[in-house]
């Protein structure tokens, strides 16, 4: 056969070829997610992790088994082999904390909370839960936040090119950034979060795994929140706009892998091997603050104040308050302010994502009304007292709302939710929680802490 007559052959394959590379393509036109700002290197993040992981493995309970930790190391090390970008040294380990939840540090060194082990199902859920942390790790948003804050207070010495000479532990001392603070290293937008869980699950389907595990285990830890403070939900916020990103996600990927991983019988024989162990401590944001033990409340709010940043704000709390959490939502509470995993003495601030409706802005009472049926609808016991009371929140026009609900302590509360529109629209809102027959010695501190909120 000569060459001329193979040549409809040879085309035919190319086309076909060609057909082949345009199908996967639209199969898979996945998010395309990249590093924002930064003025630290990839080792200089390396380097920062690792020094203030230092500082965490001494303050936290570790957990000191050496199959559950190889387990989760070696699962993290499968995922992390496709997370894009820098190839960071990863380790995973595990925290003896019975809270559901998880954090990363810059330059791979990530924990994963016994609660969170011991919450998920499948392995593909905890995988779920460890390919997020990897994205935050990927995206480096940890040394973003810290870049973003240096340059707030540096500006010349940056103009300057000092930061190249400077140590990352000086730079981590003029931040004041430390573990112990649950400082800006962990403190991630709302776009930060939503970007690591695109990322997670281009990881999870990367690795063969089933990448709706991240929204199973969205949706197992929302069900269990009902009336409850559950960590993860502190420091991941807004589950039910997250799980509709990750589904869509998903859809962009193309569907599942061929042969998605779903589970292993390791991850059952670790997870039965933890659970025969001494009960974890539950965290400090979980419940097991000490209370006064003279009246077995928590000590009078005291009249000294302390200030704070939260988001776009800052503001003034009582000086014997303590603040818990990251990302969007803060609760600041007296020592056994939290009762049975629930708020039941002190305030918690967060910032809504209302519907638009497809407009470019929504008004103070419409964003209002949407949040309050989201607390209902999260709170069946709750019962709008008073409602649409002009006020004002951080000079701005805003809205004081009165509710009834169960208390954890026992009987009935009293919360009073603050909502206003920041200067680029978002939902800023304030709930200020105590007893019933206790509201009187707490309002004037809520009225205190939402006279003094400013935006930046």
């Amino acid at each position: 056969m000569s060459k001329f007559s193979k040549t409809p052959h040879v085309w035919a394959i190319l086309g076909l070829i060609f057909v082949i590379a345009l199908t996967a393509d639209a199969a898979d036109s996945r998010s395309k997610l990249k590093p924002g700002w930064n003025l630290f290197s990839p080792q200089q993040d390396v380097e920062m992790g690792r020094e203030v992981s230092r500082q965490a493995e001494r303050e936290l309970p570790m957990l000191n088994d050496r199959r559950a930790n190889a387990y989760i190391d070696t699962l993290g090390k499968r995922l992390a082999a496709h997370a894009p970008g820098e190839k960071y040294p990863y380790q995973f380990r595990i925290v003896n904390d019975s809270a559901i939840n998880a954090f990363a540090l810059p330059g791979g060194f990530v924990y994963v909370n016994r609660g969170a082990l011991e919450a998920a199902d499948t392995e593909a859920q905890i995988a779920g839960v460890i390919a997020h942390e990897i994205g935050h790790v990927a995206l480096r948003h940890g040394t973003h936040q810290a870049s973003t804050a240096y340059l707030a207070q540096a500006p010349l010495a940056i103009l300057g090119g000092v930061l190249g000479s400077n140590s990352v532990g000086g730079v981590l001392t003029q931040l004041g950034v430390s573990f112990a603070t649950s400082s800006l290293l962990l403190k991630y937008s709302r776009d930060a979060e939503s970007q690591a869980d695109l990322m997670g699950t281009q990881i999870l389907h990367d690795s063969g795994y089933d990448p709706r595990a991240m929204v199973e285990f969205f949706e197992k830890i929302q069900a269990q929140s009902k009336g409850r403070a559950i960590q993860f939900l502190s420091d991941h916020p807004n589950p039910e706009n997250r799980i509709g990103n990750v589904q869509r996600e998903i859809q962009r990927l193309g569907g599942m892998p061929t042969n998605a991983r779903a589970d292993s019988p390791e991850f059952h024989t670790v997870k039965s091997s933890i659970a025969s162990l001494p009960a974890a401590r539950k965290s400090a944001s979980a419940g097991s603050r000490p209370t006064d033990s003279r009246s077995g409340r928590p000590a009078a709010p005291s009249g000294r104040m302390t200030t704070s940043n939260f988001q776009d704000i800052q503001f003034r709390y009582p000086d014997n308050w303590r603040q818990y959490g990251q990302g969007s939502v803060m609760t600041i509470t007296p020592d056994g302010g939290i009762i049975n995993d629930a708020l039941a003495y002190g305030m918690m601030m967060s910032i809504f994502e209302s519907d638009y409706h497809g407009q470019g802005r929504i008004s103070l009472e419409e964003a209002t009304d949407q949040l309050l049926n989201d607390l209902q609808r999260s709170n069946p016991g709750m019962r709008i007292t008073r409602s649409h009371t002009p006020d004002r929140v951080g000079g701005r026009a805003g809205y004081l709302t009165e509710a009834s609900n169960q208390s954890p302590a026992g009987g009935r509360e009293i919360d009073w939710v603050y909502t206003t529109l920041s200067p680029d629209g978002q939902l800023y809102y304030f709930v200020g929680v105590a007893p019933q027959n206790e509201f009187n010695r707490y309002s004037n501190v809520f009225e205190d802490v939402i006279d003094s909120v400013r935006f930046r």
